[in-house]
């Protein structure tokens, strides 16, 4: 009979499985050196454990973080940051004809869908993914992402708008109630004012500030959670690098 020996893994690999350290690397952590190091060093985690040398992961359903960061191993996932044009409509095709958000990722090869919308009179930050699980976290209420937008306004804006805002506002559907708020400039009898809210409801923006008195003529979406349309051009994507993809994961709490 053989001998038995205590160092052998009870825990055959799944199928699929990969050294821990070649997948780190295929995820653009570093070299594969580097990832032993970092294996080596317990800064890797695999399902809530400290990971060793020799460790096997299926990078499709292993959960990894690496100093404390949600890395995500899988390579078919998909997550990108579209500065959707004025104009197109927040699905991915339209039966009425209407540009929509697919005519924008010809050159992306996987079928990605939309986190949440902006109305076809809207503009500015989309997120796309495959990624089913976390663009379901990112829309629910429960996890309060924050979501900022640059509005022009008809002014001029009261002292007291901001204080009315973040006190919370009376709509048809229920209350709402503003995170931050700032006027960002003057233009005549409009202005430019920033708020962030965490609310997903539709066109509740426009809504909201129909209610106080200032339509919106022009609204931009800034950003979503930790990621920033900065100066991404409209009706372009980028990828999201992997410090912003573990930045939305830290967002909804993994």
């Amino acid at each position: 009979m053989p001998r038995n020996d205590r160092t052998a893994r009870t825990d055959a690999p799944a199928e699929g499985a990969e050294r821990l350290q070649k997948v780190l690397a295929a995820a653009g952590v570093g070299s594969r050196r580097a990832c032993e190091d970092l294996i080596f060093r317990r800064r890797v985690t695999v399902d809530g454990k400290v990971a060793q040398l020799g460790d096997k992961v299926d990078p499709a359903t292993s959960v990894i973080h690496v100093d404390g960061e949600r890395l995500v191993a899988d390579t078919r996932l998909v997550y990108l940051a579209m500065n959707k044009p004025r104009g197109v409509v927040s699905t991915m095709a339209d039966e009425k004809g209407r540009t929509a958000l697919a005519d924008f990722l010809d050159r992306v090869e996987q079928r990605v869908y939309h986190v949440g919308r902006l109305d076809a009179d809207s503009e500015g930050l989309l997120l796309l993914t495959n990624d089913g699980a976390l663009a379901h976290r990112l829309m629910h209420p429960s996890y309060e992402v924050l979501k900022t937008y640059l509005c022009e306004v008809a002014g001029p804006i009261p002292r007291n708008l901001g204080r009315r805002l973040m006190a919370g506002v009376e709509l048809e559907d229920g209350p709402v109630q503003v995170h931050s708020f700032k006027v960002v400039d003057t233009l005549g009898k409009t202005a430019q004012v920033e708020l962030t809210l965490h609310e997903g409801r539709k066109h509740i923006v426009r809504r909201l500030m129909d209610e106080v008195g200032h339509p919106v003529s022009r609204l931009v979406r800034t950003s979503l959670g930790p990621i920033r349309l900065g100066d991404l051009r409209a009706g372009r994507t980028r990828r999201l690098t992997n410090a912003e993809v573990a930045a939305l994961f830290k967002a909804v709490g993994d």
